[in-house]
């Protein structure tokens, strides 16, 4: 079955875009557009084309799948496409409804009229891949809307609705139903008025200071996106647009394309973009899985972790019973869930009675006989074994049959807890990170035996609370952080050995991160760190540790919450300022030690705190615990504030080449303090560089 499929109404052609699920533009989309097009032009019955979509998309643009694929460039290709529209000897009518976005928007640029269903999200959102529309995009855009308005759409990439450009010459109408029809009638009426083929490439930029504003725009692209050239970019491809005659500026856009889709920047934000659709993709787990139905959610703990999860579910609109020890504790945790509401509600992002009906959605107890009815519940409590044993118990004692036992915790052993009911293929683990309501990440655990439909449902349940949902299989840490425990060791060694706790943080920060590792863990609370290390001393006695990190926790200096960690805060502040008690404490933890302290560079920081992450990445693809390795790039980047162009560690590996990699963590392991034994490469890693394959083959 063809993928243009060709029918006619009243005299007008119409063909319908059918590749779902958005309609992307591959090869047999491509030439099934250009094969309808020819046949329209050699029947005489035939006066005008109607192009539209079938489904919920005019199109969203390139055909994903075709990606680095020989047809994703295979004539006829988009630009050939879009010539054959342009050029049409009958005329050819853009019908868009729902999304029209990239080469979407491009191809109904080259219609010679465009008409649309209100509500259909508009967008080029090409600089989201680190790249600039390649189909013309920047040169005709401008060409039909003012050029402020083409210059936010462009360097953004967000979508705007239709109806957001009445008055442009984007869209020549504007209907509410009957797409099909109106356009048919609509084509009907260019016949009949004989309008004729109007081309966007024939119309000049009308804006009267437009030198100034690009300069502007691109100074303003180059504060804001310090780390990515696509945004600059952008400004460069629409500058070609006014400065320079139609067919330069679609070769200067395209030399612009080309050129940014060799940058590592654009390989990253293209990382990203596959890493997140393929992290919902479970091997062995059917798509057409069934799932549990969720209607009402309870979260055990109103504390900041509970409370944010209790937030998410109550903005997807499903209810929540939130479950306290105490109705102190109780009503804290419903007031800063308010309050939290109430500043949304000044910054304009709810409406003042929203507020109210989500609280309203929220039913605090303190019997656990009250959560009976839930069909997920989420315990966040205090990550002790023994704690989480007394709640599963409950649990199990009083939820419904078929309820989902999920666990908020970070660390423990998934399977132990799930051991504690009778139904451990109910329990599941979902790792939230905080601020819950805020922070992308939801590290979803599979324990030995968590049914396939738990985690079906977990992970579409991800998706309906605007999570990115990543899975894990079991182990200390799971994979984020199981990781991040072996950054902070590096990070604590680099201090003992003479970097300064500012230097490794302003090392980090510069190279992408949005916070170094001793300003996270005053954020995030020294003492949780501390908890973990001293049951390791218990469980894992091999394991080496930099003890300065203990004594800054013995002193009570627990982060932000104590008003002193690794740096001291002012009453009311989040500003780090630099201790001079944390100094003297480090100047005398080395002379304990015995380390006479060093110069550190910049670069040696940065890449021992990112190569133990790979390293133990690596640990983790081959163990299983993580699936595939895009899947621990997308953990640190949604959940760890890893940098986005840098496109996760893995990523970076690959494009520092893993024989580098290797080479590099050999000079790591010749220094004699920072475990040493710790920088022998992991199995896989050794053998993907002795092959000279990556990790993102």
């Amino acid at each position: 079955m063809t993928q243009a499929p060709y029918t006619t109404q009243d005299g007008i052609a119409i063909i319908t875009l059918a590749n779902p699920p958005v309609n992307g533009l591959g090869h047999e989309l491509r030439t099934g557009i250009v094969q309808g097009v020819r046949r329209a032009e050699a029947d005489p019955a035939v006066s005008a084309v109607v192009i539209t979509g079938a489904g919920s998309a005019f199109s969203g643009g390139a055909d994903i799948r075709e990606f680095n694929t020989p047809k994703a460039l295979a004539e006829p290709n988009l630009g050939t496409v879009i010539r054959t529209v342009e050029g049409a000897a009958k005329p050819v009518i853009a019908a868009i409804h729902s999304v029209c976005m990239g080469g979407g928007l491009e191809l109904a640029l080259g219609c010679h009229y465009r008409v649309a269903l209100s509500g259909a999200q508009i967008a080029l959102p090409e600089v989201k891949l680190g790249l600039v529309p390649g189909a013309g995009g920047t040169q005709r855009l401008p060409r039909v809307v003012p050029l402020e308005m083409a210059v936010n759409i462009i360097v953004s990439g967000n979508p705007v609705p239709s109806e957001k450009f009445k008055g442009t010459q984007l869209f020549d109408a504007l209907f509410d139903a009957d797409l099909t029809g109106n356009a048919v009638a609509f084509a009907r009426q260019v016949v009949a008025g004989n309008r004729g083929r109007p081309r966007v490439r024939d119309r000049s930029i009308e804006s009267p200071d437009a030198e100034a504003f690009l300069r502007f725009a691109r100074n303003m692209a180059q504060s804001v996106a310090r780390h990515l050239p696509a945004p600059v970019k952008c400004i460069d491809a629409i500058t070609a647009a006014v400065k320079l005659p139609f067919e330069e500026g679609l070769k200067e856009e395209r030399r612009l394309f080309v050129e940014l889709l060799q940058t590592p920047e654009s390989r990253a934000l293209r990382h990203a973009f596959f890493g997140e659709r393929a992290a919902s993709k479970i091997p062995d787990v059917s798509p057409d899985t069934p799932v549990r139905e969720i209607k009402a959610a309870a979260v055990i703990g109103a504390g900041t972790m509970g409370g944010g999860i209790a937030m998410n579910f109550v903005n997807a609109g499903i209810p929540v019973t939130i479950l306290e020890t105490s109705r102190e504790a109780l009503d804290k945790g419903l007031a800063t869930i308010r309050k939290n509401y109430e500043n949304s509600a000044r910054k304009g992002r709810l409406k003042p009675e929203d507020v109210e009906k989500r609280m309203g959605m929220l039913k605090p107890t303190l019997s656990y006989a009250d959560l009976k009815d839930a069909d997920i519940v989420i315990e966040a409590v205090f990550e002790d074994m023994a704690v989480k044993e007394k709640v599963f118990g409950q649990l199990d004692a009083v939820m419904k049959p078929g309820a989902i036992l999920a666990s908020n915790t970070s660390t423990l052993n998934l399977d132990q807890i799930a051991a504690f009911t009778q139904r451990p293929q109910d329990v599941i683990g979902t790792h939230f990170f905080s601020p819950a309501n805020v922070m992308k990440l939801l590290e979803i655990v599979r324990g030995r035996e968590t049914a396939k439909d738990v985690l079906a449902t977990t992970m579409k349940l991800s998706k309906k609370i605007r999570k990115t949902g990543v899975v894990s299989g079991v182990c200390d840490g799971f994979i984020g952080n199981r990781m991040i425990e072996q950054y902070f060791r590096q990070a604590g060694y680099l201090v003992e050995v003479g970097a300064s706790p500012q230097k490794v943080d302003r090392a980090v920060e510069k190279w992408g991160f949005a916070m170094g590792p001793f300003r996270m863990g005053d954020l995030a609370g020294n003492d949780v760190g501390w908890y973990i290390r001293k049951r390791r001393y218990v469980e894992r006695p091999d394991m080496k540790y930099p003890r300065l990190l203990d004594k800054v926790c013995e002193l009570g200096r627990f982060g932000q919450k104590t008003g002193a960690g690794m740096y001291r805060y002012d009453p009311g502040k989040r500003d780090a300022l630099p201790d001079p008690v944390i100094d003297d404490l480090i100047t005398r933890h080395r002379q304990e030690i015995g380390v006479a302290p060093r110069r550190i560079s910049d670069d040696e920081i940065v890449h021992r705190l990112l190569l133990a992450l790979v390293n133990e990445g690596a640990k983790i693809l081959e163990e299983g615990i993580a699936m595939r390795a895009s899947d621990i790039d997308m953990i640190y980047l949604t959940g760890y504030g890893f940098p986005l162009h840098r496109g996760g560690p893995m990523l970076y590996a690959d494009m520092m080449g893993l024989y580098g990699v290797v080479d590099r963590m050999k000079q790591f392991a010749a220094n004699p303090h920072g475990d040493p034994a710790f920088w022998t490469p992991a199995p896989l890693l050794a053998k993907l560089a002795a092959e000279g394959k990556s990790f993102n083959g």
